[in-house]
């Protein structure tokens, strides 16, 4: 059973979400908060498998409530989806970086919205190669003051380093692999053992640290 946090101002929103979800056999809507810090305190007392994050609401906004899940260790398990109305746009960037596991647009078909919560719910970042092109377009190419240290990505091996440059082009695993001529758990391992090194909670954190880092840069083939 997949067990949701929903966080949202919205009441009209949350009740929408919470219809399709309650809908479906093995997805639970454990609680409902509207606003950041109301959420974070129904996160640590009901550890839910995915919380669906509105990236602006008052008191706490998304970016704030996503920062604070990321950085408890008890919500480690915790994998946060920004809910927005405008697509990709600088706070949803920032929330990516603070380490939500991808995000959503209100608007989306509720196939595609229940599609994402089971990929969320397995551990997997919803960062589809169109949408890491746009990352790159608007966002990533900029120098940012938190970039990793290069003696963090000197310490991955030439491998886990080809396997991070193909992640943050948008490849699946399955297509990592192909490319590196691996099979798949090979290829999983060495994007893992990268996100440890680079302290990235999570795919959608590995591609912006690659880019940010100078691992990879927009004009990269």
């Amino acid at each position: 059973m997949i067990r949701v946090l929903l966080v949202d101002d919205q009441p009209l929103i949350r009740s929408g979400f919470r219809a399709l979800l309650d809908a479906e056999d093995d997805i639970e809507v454990v609680a409902e908060a509207g606003d950041g810090r109301e959420g974070l305190a129904l996160a640590r007392e009901h550890l839910p498998d995915v919380a669906l994050v509105d990236v602006r609401m008052p008191v706490l906004d998304g970016i704030g409530t996503t920062r604070r899940i990321a950085g408890d260790p008890a919500l480690a398990g915790v994998r946060v989806v920004i809910l927005t109305n405008y697509g990709l746009d600088a706070y949803v960037f920032e929330a990516l970086r603070a380490g939500a596991a991808g995000f959503l647009v209100k608007d989306v078909l509720p196939e595609d919205f229940l599609h994402a919560v089971h990929v969320a719910a397995r551990g997997d970042a919803l960062l589809a190669p169109s949408i890491t092109r746009r990352l790159i377009a608007r966002y990533v190419a900029q120098p940012h003051p938190d970039a990793a240290p290069s003696r963090e990505l000197a310490s991955l091996t030439t491998r886990e380093r080809e396997a991070v440059t193909l992640v943050a082009r948008g490849l699946s695993t399955t297509e990592v692999a192909e490319r590196m001529v691996i099979s798949p758990l090979t290829a999983k391992t060495h994007v893992n053992r990268a996100m440890t090194k680079l302290h990235a909670r999570d795919r959608a954190q590995l591609v912006v640290l690659a880019y940010e880092s100078g691992l990879v840069t927009p004009r990269d083939p």
